[in-house]
């Protein structure tokens, strides 16, 4: 467990040296946008996969400036790959972008950027489910988190929130456990969840 505390702690250290190297936050904030952490990064249970989750805000909703603050990140020499998917017209009100960044030691960063409608179903919504689990999180639970991350095949991507789900309400503690709580609990789409 240690060397997995190590490794979590080291990549949430680069993290944040990468959101200052990068000045994605005042990036954003340079649009007039409110920048909130979310996910891993934000609940200290960063494993092997290394991202950064960010929900923005601006009020008006303009898509040029989402276009303006993304092509400032895109300036950035580490940042090799940027995608973009609008779903303005969705039920989620927002636009995602997801970029690449190659750090010095080869290693891909993943930033998520989801630029959501103010007033909108999800406006606020994952701030409430960080704030959710960082309240009932143990010491216990975030080691069996990362645990679970960390003994999850590199080939297999899950969501956070699925390991959070499948710990704090389903007293998952062992991967065998895991899939068998995922294979009972299957996710499609957006996972509304809070404990």
């Amino acid at each position: 467990m240690k060397e997995i505390l190590a490794l979590s702690e080291k990549n949430q250290k680069r993290a944040w040296e990468i959101i200052q190297e990068t000045n994605v936050i005042g990036i954003w904030e340079s649009i007039g946008a409110t920048v909130n952490l979310i996910g891993s990064l934000k609940l200290g249970l960063m494993g092997k996969y290394c991202d950064i989750d960010l929900h923005i805000y601006t009020s008006p909703f303009n898509l040029s400036d989402s276009f303006k603050a993304i092509a400032q990140l895109a300036e950035h020499p580490s940042i090799k790959r940027i995608e973009y998917y609008n779903f303005l017209e969705e039920e989620d009100a927002c636009i995602s972008w997801h970029a690449w960044l190659e750090d010095i030691d080869g290693a891909i960063w993943h930033i998520d950027m989801i630029h959501i409608v103010r007033d909108s179903r999800y406006d606020g919504y994952f701030e409430k489910v960080a704030e959710r689990i960082a309240a009932v999180l143990t010491d216990e639970m975030r080691n069996t988190i990362l645990q679970l991350k960390f003994d999850t095949p590199d080939s297999e991507k899950i969501m956070g929130i699925e390991y959070y789900r499948a710990v704090i309400e389903g007293n998952v503690r062992t991967f065998e456990g895991f899939e068998n709580w995922r294979r009972t609990n299957p996710v499609e789409g957006i996972l509304e969840w809070m404990p």
